[in-house]
């Protein structure tokens, strides 16, 4: 979850003004198209609401203090979402498109981590729930008793059911990134498939009910390719629909085609996948960042479009009524651009955002590190960019390699050691940003979140004479500490990436390790936490803040009582205060304080009383 920020007024009070949005498009009821859901603001948090295309009326659904983001929208009209609390624990309910009473997705169930929902043609519901380190399929209709499917062991999730309820599909079971997993409704699996030389990860069955084909994506050497199984048949590689970066797919509810989004340096393209006539064709749209992309009868395809200098937008080729995202200024301030800087594995791609003027040479500049690190900055608004572009600071946004959008290859240059390979990239750009005259020795900070904070307390201790500031957000700082209290899909990651557990390979967690150079930091640096964190959990960070303490490091620290991912505009206008404060005192030549922009209230959509417009 993300939350806006604009203008340049004084802030008001943490919570208020502020919206967060979620980039993702309304889930569409498959008989009726106008019937939609998705999670939205609700004065500061997200919730879950009904949008009807054909009156443009909202409805809000959810109403939880924590708020809501997970939902989606079955054939027959029927609202899900999934009611966590703080620790992402939960249960799946659900409610009829017009309102009534709320009901249990599957009766008899314990709270667990949400690991997939599935509901068929035929009316019956599939759910995925985590617990401890292993993840459980129940089955059932909707409100009825639940009955154990199968149990896996691992991070794995539940990525589909045919539409005749008779076949579901998981991804990732037993930890392995590169195995799907098909399995009948009582429990019997029938198909294991793997990936040979890379990933292999399921994107759902096919609409028709005449036969039950499964769509994949598969990592095969340097590309993915779309690749189909049928019962009988098997995995068939499509090797003619092959792309060079990422991609995701969706089937069209007609036919055997496909739309495909790919995310190519930091940008994204749309194409049309004939899976009978093997011809692919692209889909006409804008230049920038595609956060979401969906097919619809017709031939009507919505997506959700952004660039750096404009929020996003929800479109339809067809011209569909879709909610309204939240009105801010477009476009957002600075001047953006894209730089490259020569690396051992190929060039390394930085998106920098400058202010619009800058009357006495190059700004203080903030490296916004991103997370992950299966992950990549996009041509995309971001409003920590448009907060600290707007405050006179410069941005440099890094695709450090093991960032997704260049390739497999890039994905895997792990040359220099988990974290330092990623910090030797941002020590690059920062001297190449030097050398073109961009920035100021004297005036350069780092801020990230979760692996991005990870990696700028690492880059403040291992290059202590770099960096003036630092903040990081709900970081690893401790990798051994938090592989053992973390999630299992975190502690699976970590297995790949170090080449095994912190018993099996000490010194590898220890030589990448924050808390192995805490001492050795120079800058000063904010520590944003959270309580409840379950992802980069508490402890760990608690550790390294003592040995920030003993060595007599300046610093500073925030707790938040929330999870990792927080729903609520609240923790995130905290954060982002704290932050840009704490940067502009260390940064500029004149320290002043300095507020975050926030956004300005213009009213509702359609919804009663306090719901303002949608928006991940």
């Amino acid at each position: 979850m993300s939350a806006t920020a604009a203008g340049t007024a004084a802030p008001p009070p943490p919570g208020t003004g502020f919206r967060v949005y979620r980039p993702a498009l309304p889930e569409v009821c498959p008989r009726d198209p106008a019937r939609m859901a998705l999670a939205a603001d609700a004065d500061g948090r997200c919730e879950i609401f009904t949008w009807n295309a054909a009156t443009g009326t909202a409805r809000q659904v959810t109403d939880s203090p924590d708020g809501t983001v997970h939902c989606a929208l079955d054939a027959d009209a029927r609202v899900w979402w999934f009611d966590e609390d703080r620790s992402g624990l939960g249960l799946w309910y659900f409610q009829d498109f017009g309102g009534g009473p709320r009901h249990p997705g599957l009766t008899g169930l314990r709270p667990g981590l949400p690991c997939g929902l599935a509901v068929s043609d035929a009316g019956t519901v599939a759910l995925g729930l985590g617990e401890g380190r292993s993840m459980t399929v129940h089955l059932g209709t909707p409100g009825g008793p639940a009955r154990r499917v199968r149990t896996v062991d691992g991070p794995a999730l539940l990525t589909g059911i045919s539409p005749s309820g008779g076949l579901l599909a998981l991804s990732g079971a037993a930890g392995s990134d590169r195995a799907v997993t098909l399995v009948t409704c009582s429990g019997e699996v029938l198909d294991r498939l793997s990936g040979r030389s890379g990933r292999l990860w399921a994107l759902g069955f096919a609409p028709s009910l005449s036969a039950s084909e499964l769509l994949l994506v598969q990592e095969d050497d340097d590309r993915y390719r779309l690749a189909s199984w049928r019962p009988g048949t098997g995995l068939r590689p499509l090797n003619w629909c092959r792309f060079d970066t990422e991609i995701t797919a969706r089937w069209y509810p007609e036919g055997r085609r496909v739309l495909i989004r790919q995310d190519r340096h930091g940008r994204s393209a749309l194409t049309t996948a004939d899976l009978d006539r093997r011809t692919l064709t692209p889909v006409p749209c804008p230049p920038g960042t595609l956060l979401d992309a969906a097919p619809h009868p017709g031939d009507d395809v919505h997506y959700l479009w952004t660039d750096t200098a404009t929020p996003p937008r929800m479109r339809s080729t067809a011209g569909t009524r879709l909610p309204a995202l939240p009105v801010l200024p477009a476009p957002a301030p600075g001047r953006h651009r894209d730089l490259w800087t020569p690396g051992p594995d190929g060039p390394v791609h930085t998106l920098l955002s400058e202010p619009d003027t800058a009357p006495d040479g190059p700004p203080p500049l903030v490296f916004l590190v991103h997370g992950g690190p299966a992950d990549h900055d996009r041509d995309a608004y971001d409003p920590q960019v448009h907060s600290l572009v707007a405050s006179g600071f410069a941005v440099a946004r890094v695709n450090y390699r093991g960032s997704t959008g260049y390739g497999p290859g890039w994905r895997a240059a792990y040359g220099e050691g988990v974290g330092l390979t990623q910090v030797a990239d941002l020590v690059a750009v920062r001297t190449d940003l030097l050398r073109r005259g961009l920035a100021r020795e004297d005036a350069i900070g780092l801020w990230g979140t979760s692996w991005g904070g990870y990696l700028a307390l690492l880059a403040l201790g291992t290059r202590p004479d770099l960096w003036q500031a630092g903040v990081a957000v709900k970081p690893v700082a401790d990798c051994a500490a938090a592989h053992r209290t973390g999630t299992p899909a975190l502690r699976a990651l970590d297995e790949r990436l170090f080449g095994g557990t912190p018993d099996a390979v000490p010194g590898r967690y220890a030589r990448s390790s924050p808390l192995h150079y805490a001492a050795d930091v120079r800058a000063p640096l904010l520590v944003i936490a959270a309580t409840r964190d379950v992802k980069c959990p508490p402890g760990q960070v608690r550790s390294y803040l003592a040995a920030l303490r003993e060595a007599g490091v300046a610093h500073e620290s925030l707790w938040l009582d929330t999870g990792h991912d927080g729903y609520t505009g609240t923790h995130h206008v905290a954060a982002l205060q704290r932050a840009m404060g704490f940067l502009g005192r260390h940064l500029r030549r004149t320290p002043r304080p300095t507020e975050p922009p926030v956004p300005r209230r213009t009213g509702s959509w359609g919804a009663p009383a306090r719901p303002a417009p949608p928006g991940m």
